[in-house]
């Protein structure tokens, strides 16, 4: 095996940031190891880890042939594509200074609005308690969902799913050609009932999800590792590993 088909070191877990990454290496056709990241377990914390993704997030990779055949590693799924793309020269423009642009809006507004935005929505509407851990402590505390919260992001979630819903009409893919901005967000509208969207709204984003869900990288990158999954509403001390992290020495 030749140093430009060494595998690349994937490091993941089955969720729409390690999607992007699993979908976009499948479409590429590149040679990769998969090296499961638990974030329910905390594997996200391990020394290791945190020398290639110092941000305790999957996904990551490490390329055994970057840059002067060195090897590189890469954290933040945004980077990820856009390096993956340049070393690849696929699915990212790399000689049209306008199309290149075009791209990179879509991609960092996925990064900035619809992944933070989602996650907030799908976090308070499956995940946020009824009853705080030290509600005695708060004067008439009535153990209830956040309906502030819940409201407040499913509205937000509401308008991207509409700016992208706009972004569509008349076009095939988000930015020109298929590319990494479609990757980056297919995997967050994969399933719009767990954030209280009605998908039918939405005539030509409808198009474009059933249009990207029904290609085979796609379906492989989503299928990689889906079985390991579990039920974080259910799981206390996945509940706590993910949402309780603050700074550590």
């Amino acid at each position: 095996m030749t140093p430009a088909q060494s595998p690349i070191a994937l490091y993941y877990w089955p969720t729409p940031n390690g999607w992007k990454i699993s979908i976009m290496l499948e479409e590429l056709g590149a040679p990769y190891d998969v090296n499961y990241v638990d974030i329910g377990k905390g594997d996200q914390f391990d020394p290791d880890f945190l020398a290639i993704a110092p941000n305790n997030r999957m996904p990551a990779i490490i390329d055994p042939d970057g840059p002067g055949g060195k090897p590189v590693s890469v954290f933040e799924s945004g980077a990820i594509l856009m390096y993956l793309g340049r070393k690849f020269g696929r699915f990212y423009p790399l000689d049209d200074e306008r199309a290149r642009i075009e791209v990179e809006e879509w991609l960092m507004w996925q990064m900035g609005n619809v992944g933070p935005m989602l996650g907030q929505n799908h976090h308070f509407r499956n995940y946020a308690p009824e009853k705080l851990p030290y509600a005695h402590h708060f004067r008439n505390y009535a153990p209830e969902k956040l309906p502030y919260a819940i409201t407040r992001y499913e509205n937000e979630a509401h308008r991207l799913y509409g700016v992208l819903d706009k972004r569509l009409a008349g076009r095939d893919f988000v930015a020109g050609d298929y590319s990494i901005a479609d990757m980056a967000i297919i995997g967050w509208m994969r399933s719009p009932e767990r954030q209280g969207i009605e998908i039918d709204d939405f005539v030509n984003l409808k198009a474009w999800r059933e249009r990207l869900l029904a290609r085979p990288a796609v379906e492989r990158g989503i299928a990689l590792g889906f079985e390991k999954r579990s039920n974080i509403a259910d799981d206390e001390q996945a509940k706590s590993v993910l949402f309780g992290q603050r700074a550590r020495g």
